[in-house]
């Protein structure tokens, strides 16, 4: 079957997303914690994998939130690719109102998930570890400044998990990224993203430890 909304990007596209430095905004995630942003329409951003096998949880919402009510939806974006294949680049993220948000540029891991949830409290209270760290409160802690009162309201958005192997775990490591992988989108919507730097080392995963992450902002094509 087709894929919908976006056609595939040509050499020529690809080769147009390096960054313009002077406009980019380095933002540096500390391992295990979240941070929020503002994108712009027609703006670029990356996640970058400092260290390797770090997985980043990834929701976004249209501007202004809350009021807008549209936000990223995997299982939308599901659909749209018509599978649960991660997107090639050329492929979009779409929203609940089945409408493009964020282009995929650039991919160095070509390894994601579309599938899973956002680890929270729950989860690790089942694992008998009770008050430790979450994607879900992470992601709520610093969507604070935009009005998100409780972890819930990160958890009724499933995220796009950045550099997450699932369900593919037979074939290589859950935390497959190198140090300096990246994935970088083109903003189709103005929105404010989270991310969450996993904090999720139980059994030696990630080597035990959740690691630090970039975010670069604010860039555009050289080609616009």
């Amino acid at each position: 079957m087709t894929k919908k909304y976006c056609a595939p990007l040509s050499t020529n596209d690809v080769a147009a997303t390096s960054l313009k430095k002077a406009d980019a905004n380095t933002h540096i995630v500390p391992g295990g914690h979240g941070h929020a942003f503002e994108v712009q329409k027609g703006t670029l951003f990356r996640v970058i994998d400092l260290h390797g096998r770090q997985i980043v949880d990834l929701m976004a919402w249209v501007l202004p939130y809350p009021s807008s009510l549209e936000h990223l939806s995997m299982s939308y974006t599901r659909y749209a690719l018509n599978g649960s294949a991660p997107p090639a680049v050329g492929d979009c993220l779409v929203t609940n109102k089945q409408e493009p948000i964020f282009k995929l540029t650039a991919d160095v891991c070509h390894t994601h998930d579309m599938t899973f949830m956002a680890c929270n409290p729950a989860f690790y209270a089942e694992k008998g570890l009770k008050g430790h760290r979450s994607c879900a409160e992470n992601i709520a802690e610093a969507m604070k400044p935009w009005g998100m009162g409780s972890y819930l309201e990160a958890t009724a958005v499933d995220p796009f998990n950045v550099f997450q192997n699932t369900p593919d775990m037979t074939l290589k490591d859950l935390g497959c990224s190198r140090p300096g992988d990246f994935v970088e989108f083109e903003v189709l919507k103005d929105a404010v993203v989270a991310v969450s730097s996993c904090p999720y080392d139980v059994d030696g995963f990630g080597g035990g430890k959740a690691t630090d992450v970039a975010v670069v902002t604010g860039f555009k094509p050289e080609n616009p």
